[in-house]
This record gives C-alpha cells, structure tokens and sequence, in this order.
C-alpha cells in the first residue's frame, strides 16, 4: 500500500492511494481521487477514520486497543442508521499481484460490517461480528462474457469464524465455504459454468482452481 501526493500530517491528512503486489511487483492499481485520515489517541488506545473520495459517503472509522496477550481492532458499523456500505472498484485488485493481475477483474464491490472486530491473541485472530462483500457484475480480462455474475461472501464470527460464498446470479456459478484454523483461512469451493457459457468462460476455470471436465475445485490453506 503506497500513499503519494500527500498532504498534511500523519494525524490529520490526505493522500493518493495505490496498491502494488510488494518489492519488485510491477504491478501497481490506484484508487480514482484522494484519500484522507484522522488518527487520535484516546484513553482506550487509538481511533481511526478514513474516507476516500471515490468509495466512501462518510469515513470508515476504526479502533484500536491493547488486550491481554495483544490487541483488538473494532471496526464500527457501515451498514447501520444513516451509515452506508462502502463501494469499491474491483479493478483496484490488480494492483496486488498474483492472482489478480491475471484476473484482471472489474465490478463492483459494496462491503457491509456489523459489530466486526478482530483481536489478537498470541498470534491468533478471534474475530467476532459480521462482514458482507457483494460483488456485483464482475467480469474478467480471461473472459468474452460480461458480465460472469454478482456475487455475496459472508464472514461470520465467533469460536471458530467462517466464511461463505455464493452466487446471487450469472454463467460462472461460485459457492463454497471456509473456517479459520488457528491463523490460517481455510477455503474449499467449486467454479462452474452454465452449459452454454462453457466455452467463454473455460480459459477462466483453468486459472481459479483444479479443472475437471465443466467444474474448477478451488482450495485454499
């Protein structure tokens, strides 16, 4: 994550915002307009917020605690009273290397928390609330076919957090589910294309996962 053109200080400023893959990516994406941020140190550990120009209609805010063995993060509701899901451009993602960089993807991306927070406990994540990420109208560079289909990943906390993934609509059919195990995520899921879609989606199912006949396994951890 790059900050450039900024502005002000690292309590109060603004800056762009781009994404590259790390040391000697070539890949590099930015968000459309500027970033801004607000950092306080409260009596509780830290508050963070933080707007963009192009995702945001009010700033995300954020805090950070000290908790015994590490720290939590909260991260307050987006999707509660006057508040709204964030919306993000899914192009952004090249920006991180492999895979994205092959997928190329565009879309669009609405992500909804509720009572999220995350602590760390001798190097483990216990995370607690909810998260929703709605893709929506996703195609990728792999791919004739636009769109491919929306679809809704939803990460749960608790004892043990998972996360699911559906499709709301579209030819490229995703589900599949996760846990997390200690610090690891977890994931076994299925791409397939509806029989008519085959053929424009098959350059696709050969990079997300294990190809077999019209179905691609996608495992993770």
């Amino acid at each position: 994550m790059l900050l450039t053109e900024t502005r002000g200080t690292v309590w109060t400023g603004s800056a762009r915002l781009q994404l590259s893959g790390g040391s000697g990516s070539r890949d590099l994406s930015a968000l459309p307009g500027r970033v801004d941020w607000r950092l306080r140190p409260t009596p509780q550990g830290l508050s963070f917020a933080f707007g963009a120009d192009c995702c945001t209609r009010e700033p995300i805010r954020v805090r950070l605690a000290p908790a015994w063995g590490g720290a939590r993060l909260q991260v307050m509701d987006s999707a509660t009273g006057t508040q709204q899901p964030t919306v993000w451009p899914a192009a952004v993602l090249a920006g991180l290397g492999a895979p994205w960089n092959t997928l190329q993807v565009e879309g669009q991306l609405s992500l909804a928390t509720r009572g999220l927070s995350v602590e760390w406990f001798e190097g483990r994540p216990v995370i607690a609330g909810s998260a929703e990420l709605l893709a929506s109208n996703m195609s990728s560079r792999l791919s004739t076919l636009k769109p491919m289909g929306s679809y809704r990943i939803i990460l749960n906390g608790g004892t043990t957090a998972t996360l699911e993934l559906t499709t709301l609509e579209g030819s490229l059919q995703l589900a599949g589910s996760g846990r997390w195990v200690g610090s690891r995520l977890r994931f076994e899921g299925t791409a397939s294309a509806a029989p008519e879609r085959e053929a424009a989606l098959s350059n696709l199912l050969n990079i997300v996962g294990r190809r077999k006949g019209a179905r691609s396994t996608i495992t993770l951890g």
